[in-house]
């Protein structure tokens, strides 16, 4: 049978950064295999689910490659088959009729705590005759669980699992209005789109008793379960948004590259000897559950900008310049053509330095401007009377040289060797007056890229 994963998001909100990885690994899994890889939305949870959250997700997915194989399921339209399940199962007599109002199940479960055991369902109805039902009183249908024994899970990721049957109770399927509940129609789902492998968060894991039960009643097949460890902030603590970014589109928002974003969660939890730099093809040739660690990850917010910086250096120059383009633009900023051409001339230097496209396009802002730049208060201090006298002197002299590159940083030199100065007592002046920063690309590519006229407009400017 061809592996077929899925990744099943519930849509009351953004995509975790949990959550996308938990797709990296169902995507990479069944591409490994030569399988495919699903999406199913679980928006049961009417209250709660939103189509807002839907396309967030969906989006995020495709920003992240990892759009599905198949269009996705929404479990919302497949209610019908859900009951139709449930009653099969009553009708076999591995399930059957709860009459128990909601509040004598409040008073089971509080007699419970008192006497020091876990709130469970006591199994009043299990072996009760209908005839007893209480009128005006819509049962549900709960599954007949297995009383003695264990059940047992050989787990990709864990090992051998298991539970007492005692320690489980017969849980609803079906409630009294004739809703699914989540446990099950999360089986009938997998079963009907021929899940193989379910790879989700290790929180899941004491749902997965639950739900094998049910695959067991219905004689089905039961699927191979990999429960990976949760990703956790640098302290330890389960990742929240007091840790910083934890949404996918957060991350796109401060700059991370998608491809390096999925290298990045690749890491987290799962390992190949010491690369670390693992294009989609790579992982996919090499992405096994056996490599998964049982040990939750934590997230490293340094070692994530590192990581895209690296990308950032491997990425093809228009791409890059266009997402620049497009923040500056965001941010309001005003601009031709001609600050486009300077932005992708300096791009190759520009990306050296960025860790981000939020510092990309901070550091290419002064390329895509027309007229002087605003100077940052550091550089403003540094230009004294003395930097503005030489900055006109310079001015004249650059005014007579050839614009090349390789001629510029000539007649740079040259310049200071006739002042008896040294070559950077030139250069930060004239970086502050073409940039409004201590710190660009070098000196020479920021002339080249400006041009004559404006280099000279800027120049002058600063020198008044």
């Amino acid at each position: 049978m061809s592996v077929r994963t899925r990744f099943a998001p519930s849509p009351t909100g953004f995509l975790h950064i949990g959550g996308a990885r938990t797709a990296l690994f169902n995507l990479l899994f069944a591409r490994h295999h030569g399988g495919q890889y699903l999406l199913r939305v679980e928006d049961t949870d009417r209250a709660r689910s939103t189509e807002d959250a839907v396309q967030q997700i969906l989006h995020s997915l495709e920003w992240l490659g990892l759009s599905p194989d198949e269009p996705p399921v929404f479990q919302s339209s497949r209610a019908a088959r859900h009951a139709e399940v449930a009653h099969e199962m009553l009708a076999a007599g591995r399930a059957y009729r709860c009459w128990c109002t909601a509040e004598e199940l409040a008073a089971m479960r509080e007699a419970a705590m008192q006497a020091g055991r876990p709130p469970r369902y006591d199994g009043r109805w299990r072996d009760r005759d209908p005839a007893e039902a209480p009128a005006g009183v819509q049962p549900s249908i709960r599954l007949k669980a297995p009383r003695d024994g264990s059940t047992v899970v050989e787990d990709l990721v864990q090992g051998r699992v298991e539970v007492q049957n005692a320690e489980l109770d017969d849980m609803i399927i079906l409630r009294s209005d004739g809703s699914p509940t989540y446990l099950h129609a999360v089986v009938v789902d997998d079963h009907d789109m021929r899940i193989t492998h379910v790879i989700r968060g290790d929180d899941h894991l004491t749902n997965t008793f639950r739900q094998v039960q049910i695959y067991d009643a219905m004689g089905w097949h039961r699927p191979h379960f990999a429960h990976i460890p949760l990703i956790h902030g640098a302290d330890g603590a389960k990742l929240s948004k007091r840790h910083g970014a934890v949404g996918v589109m957060e991350f796109a928002d401060q700059g991370i590259l998608p491809e390096a974003l999925c290298n990045y969660l690749l890491r987290l939890g799962w390992g190949h000897g010491d690369e670390e730099i693992l294009t989609r093809d790579r992982a996919i040739a090499l992405f096994e559950l056996r490599d998964v660690g049982r040990a939750a990850a934590r997230m490293d917010d340094k070692k994530l900008a590192h990581l895209n910086g690296t990308y950032l250096r491997q990425a093809d120059d228009d791409r890059l310049v266009a997402e620049v383009l497009r923040r500056l633009g965001k941010e309001g900023a005003l601009f031709g053509t001609i600050g486009g051409d300077r932005v992708k001339a300096l791009m190759p230097e520009l990306k050296e330095r960025a860790k981000t496209l939020v510092d990309l396009t901070a550091a290419a802002a002064f390329a895509a401007h027309e007229g002087p730049p605003t100077i940052e208060a550091k550089a403003q201090a540094l230009l004294t009377p003395e930097a503005k006298v030489l900055l006109a002197d310079l001015a004249q002299f650059l005014n007579t040289a050839p614009w090349e590159r390789q001629d510029l940083v000539t007649w740079l030199r040259d310049y200071a060797d006739v002042k008896g100065i040294k070559l950077g007592q030139v250069a930060q002046p004239l970086r502050i007056a073409l940039t409004g920063s201590t710190q660009s690309p070098p000196i020479d590519a920021v002339l080249w890229a400006l041009g004559r006229t404006e280099a000279m407009d800027r120049i002058l400017a600063a020198a008044e």
